[in-house]
């Protein structure tokens, strides 16, 4: 019970804060592209990745830590359903450039970024 309230608290904080990091990326950048998704998708990944390192690998914080942190928190900062809205979006109303773009650069730079967070971690 305490780990599924973790994961809810968790949830609650990523959520929030999603909103408030896409938001603020839109404000910046415009609607044109899915920027504030691809924002919090990157920043997501390199913090997954740099958590993967202690969490897992060396067993750093508690279970219900973890899952606070990891299936809570970022489970509900990244969007990839929203990725996923978007992008069909995007193909429904004719822009298969942008469609492309956005599934091309979401997953280089979200499989980068955790591979820079996986490098952070296992250099502490």
């Amino acid at each position: 019970m305490l780990q599924l309230l973790a994961i809810a608290g968790g949830g609650a904080i990523g959520a929030v804060l999603r909103f408030g990091v896409s938001s603020y990326v839109y404000r910046m950048l415009g609607r044109e592209f899915p920027y504030g998704t691809l924002a919090v998708n990157m920043l997501g990944s390199l913090v997954m990745g740099f958590l993967f390192i202690l969490f897992i690998e060396r067993g750093l914080v508690s279970a219900e830590w973890r899952s606070a942190i990891i299936v809570g928190f970022l489970g509900a900062f990244t969007t990839f359903s929203t990725f996923s809205i978007e992008t069909l979006m995007l193909l429904e109303s004719g822009e298969l450039s942008k469609a492309a773009l956005n599934i091309i650069v979401s997953v280089s730079l979200c499989l980068a970024a955790t591979w820079f967070g996986l490098a952070i971690g296992r250099q502490l």
